[in-house]
């Protein structure tokens, strides 16, 4: 499935992510893919995952960031000598 984090809150670890059928799922720092970090800034960036059903309630696991090739980063990063942002 994919959706888009709502909001990450790294100091607590948990956040919520809105599915693209309008549902509101929980994301706790252990429910990111291996390799993947929550990051203090990723409202509004999309994501993949899988839904989980776990003591009655819906939660994401296994939340890994889909990349864009979004136009605006792409200028950016030419701007800058080709780094990743």
């Amino acid at each position: 499935m994919q959706g888009t984090m709502l909001w990450f809150n790294v100091d607590k670890g948990y956040g919520f992510i809105r599915t693209e059928h309008d549902e509101r799922l929980y994301v706790a720092r252990s429910g990111f893919a291996s390799g993947e970090q929550p990051e203090p800034r990723c409202k509004g960036r999309r994501v993949s995952f899988q839904r989980q059903e776990a003591e009655g309630d819906a939660r994401a696991v296994e939340v890994a960031f889909v990349t864009s090739d979004d136009p605006r980063r792409a200028r950016l990063r030419h701007a800058r000598g080709g780094h990743s942002l």
